[in-house]
């Protein structure tokens, strides 16, 4: 009779009170939805052990020991860097968050490492090949290095609600050192241009291998082609998303304001909001039982630094269906992706007494063809009917019956 005790140690101080330091012990019959290790296949010496994790359990690198105890004594068998398990989300598991019940679709957001970028204008839509390779030489590894560096507990990476705000984050590198520097400026000396990229693997390596050196440089579909190839690689679904006309609403004010003189020239100081022609942020799926009932399902996720959520930069997961309806309240950030999607542009004009009074409301300035690769083809799939009501029957006028005053954040 041999008893085997597996035990897996994830992050620099394991504790088996924050599910880091798991001891999974040997059983007869394997359960569910516990951490459990029964033996396959014995030979001699040899034994063949398959081992079920909780569905809950913390996503990440986890360092691998053994301990037997047989009738001629007992062995342990150390840590060895090249035993590591790697331990992903699982969208093919029911229990899992992130799970996905379309078969069509886990093949399309999860396993396919090519893709489309979509750029232009509304009239005229263009799209670049995006290489995501999440299957890649070093890109787990890489990516699995990003959660690290954000320096956060690795306790708390069973939850992919907090692993997508830590990639928001960590895409960027504004104030964490993150994976990519943007530049807007047109002077790309000391980095590449970042038209230059056509996937995300050599980012990727390059991070890595520079011990976390943000690679320059970057804009929106930069971001977020890295983001696809992130989220997909730990497991969850994602997709790259683009907004034409896409507002930014600097101060959550739910409106794109234009401030003018008296003489009706803009007053470039106070303008700070901006629409962009488009924008590119992506979309994750996963279950949302931290906000109210049927808010699951896609995410908006964007790594693009605009503006802080909760000090830092980066934005999301905030709930389509939280958007769609208006309820700006739910976190995270449904005001902000809210406002790029379906802002009015408010005009005001200086007075001489130096008040403002507005004179033009746009109604439908933003947020059209918001535009994604479709499942299992090259098509372009519109899913602006997923981010806003019809123009002419949109829930901003709801919020303001009731009275609303949007939070920051």
């Amino acid at each position: 009779m041999v008893f085997a005790d597996t035990i897996v140690r994830q992050g620099s101080v394991p504790l088996v009170s924050k599910a880091t330091h798991v001891i999974v012990p040997l059983v007869e019959e394997p359960e569910d939805n516990c951490w459990e290790a029964f033996v396959l296949k014995q030979e001699d010496k040899r034994m063949l052990l398959s081992v079920n994790t909780l569905p809950t359990a913390n996503i990440g690198r986890y360092q691998l020991s053994v301990h037997t105890v047989c009738p001629h004594g007992q062995a342990e068998f150390m840590h060895d860097p090249a035993n590591d398990v790697y331990l992903l989300f699982n969208p093919w598991c029911e229990e899992d968050t992130v799970f996905m019940d379309s078969e069509d679709e886990r093949q399309e957001y999860v396993l396919n490492d090519v893709g489309l970028i979509y750029y232009g204008t509304e009239q005229q839509i263009g799209y670049r090949t995006w290489d995501y390779g999440q299957f890649a030489d070093g890109v787990l590894v890489a990516c699995l290095y990003i959660l690290e560096k954000s320096g956060t507990p690795a306790s708390g990476w069973g939850d992919p609600i907090n692993v997508v705000r830590i990639v928001s984050a960590m895409v960027n590198s504004v104030d964490d050192f993150g994976v990519i520097q943007g530049n807007w400026s047109g002077n790309y000396a000391g980095g590449s241009a970042p038209t230059i990229w056509t996937g995300s693997v050599e980012i990727l390596q390059q991070y890595h291998s520079n011990n976390g050196t943000p690679v320059r440089y970057g804009q929106c579909w930069v971001f977020a082609g890295v983001v696809t190839t992130v989220l997909r690689c730990l497991g969850i679904p994602c997709r790259t998303v683009t907004n034409y006309k896409s507002a930014h609403d600097t101060d959550v004010s739910l409106t794109t304001d234009v401030y003018l003189d008296e003489n009706l020239d803009p007053l470039d100081l106070l303008n700070t909001d901006s629409v962009w022609n488009f924008h590119v942020w992506n979309d994750c799926w996963m279950a949302r039982s931290d906000l109210p009932e049927g808010m699951g399902g896609w995410q908006a996720v964007d790594a693009t630094p605009q503006e802080t959520s909760q000090g830092t930069f980066r934005c999301g997961p905030a709930s389509l269906t939280a958007v769609r309806h208006g309820q700006v309240y739910l976190k995270h950030d449904a005001a902000f992706v809210f406002a790029e999607v379906n802002s009015d542009k408010i005009y005001w004009q200086r007075k001489i007494d130096g008040t403002f009074s507005q004179i033009y409301s746009e109604k439908k300035a933003v947020g059209h063809c918001i535009s994604t690769k479709a499942v299992g083809s090259d098509e372009r799939n519109d899913i602006t009917h997923l981010y806003k009501h019809p123009e002419e029957m949109g829930p901003r006028k709801a919020l303001f019956w009731l009275g609303f005053e949007p939070r920051t954040f």
